[in-house]
């Protein structure tokens, strides 16, 4: 058994480093022509789903209005499977992918709250550790309202 174990700590520990080694290759390699920069996770894309493009379309104006996002997309049609109140369901819907500030991810989810018709929205974001450095610079001047 302490054979075993030791076996679970080195390949965790050997998974570990190639990891950190392959993160910091990439970003060397994505870096170095200097057309992207490396953001640390200061950038999100939040994920909203809405019940159609209206509401997806009118949330989105709010956010964009309110400096909260610098630009949404909306993916008109997707189809939804998911378990409500113990039943399998299907449904079209809309899906939002808003581009942001990690910084403003909390504020984007509570005015999401707020003007959704669903009880429990779905608000996901993920931090982006690479993007194009002119975009991210127009997505910084957005939001501080520079431009």
């Amino acid at each position: 058994m302490l054979c075993f174990s030791r076996n679970i700590i080195l390949t965790t520990f050997l998974l570990n480093l190639t990891r950190r080694c392959s993160v910091f290759a990439t970003e060397k390699t994505l870096t170095g022509n200097r057309t992207l920069s490396s953001t640390m996770g200061e950038y999100s894309v939040v994920y909203v789903t809405t019940p159609n493009q209206d509401v997806a379309k009118k949330i989105a104006h709010g956010l964009v209005s309110k400096k909260l996002a610098a630009c949404a997309n909306i993916v008109p049609t997707i189809t939804s499977i998911y378990e409500w109140e113990n039943k399998i369901n299907e449904d079209t819907e809309s899906l939002m992918m808003i581009k942001t500030k990690t910084s403003k991810v909390e504020e984007i989810t509570d005015y999401v709250k707020a003007n959704h018709p669903y009880k429990v929205c779905e608000v996901i974001a993920f931090p982006f550790s690479h993007g194009n450095k002119d975009y991210l610079k127009w997505i910084d001047d957005v939001l501080s309202g520079s431009v």
